[in-house]
Parts: C-alpha cells; structure tokens; sequence
C-alpha cells in the first residue's frame, strides 16, 4: 500500500508509483470522486493529444482527406433527416 501525508494546507503530493501508474504529468487535471464517508477515488480527467494519437487508427485502413470526410459526415447527416 502506498501513503502519503497531507499537510496543514490539505495540500498531498501523489507518490511517484502512483503518478507513474496513471501517466500523470506536471499540469494534469484530477478529479476526487466520494464514495461513502470514508473512502475518495482519485481519477485522471486529462489526457494529452500524444496519448489518443492513432487511438482510432484501424491497421489496412487507407486514410481519408478531409474532402472525403466532409462528405461522409454530409451523407450521414442527410439520411438522419428522411
């Protein structure tokens, strides 16, 4: 189990294993989420463009431009509305 210690401030440095463990980085955003009275979960609510690059990236797949992008999203839009 990893601790740390919160000072007169209520300010906590999060342990380095811990920091590793979830990416964060220097300027990273958390959030505190309260379960009960005696329990908080701490979760990552940033992620940097770096860590979803190529997330969506389907091996085989050719790359479209955005001319062709447009129009599939045109398209798509247009049978919606029927």
């Amino acid at each position: 189990m990893t601790t740390a210690t919160m000072t007169t401030k209520g300010q906590v440095t999060i342990p380095k294993s811990i920091r590793d463990s979830l990416h964060l980085r220097t300027g990273d955003r958390i959030e505190f989420v309260v379960r009960g009275s005696s329990e908080a979960v701490l979760r990552p609510i940033t992620k940097s463009v770096d860590e979803v690059f190529g997330k969506l990236h389907i091996p085989g797949q050719s790359s479209l431009t955005v001319e062709q992008m447009d129009a599939a999203m045109a398209k798509q839009f247009r049978s919606r509305e029927q």
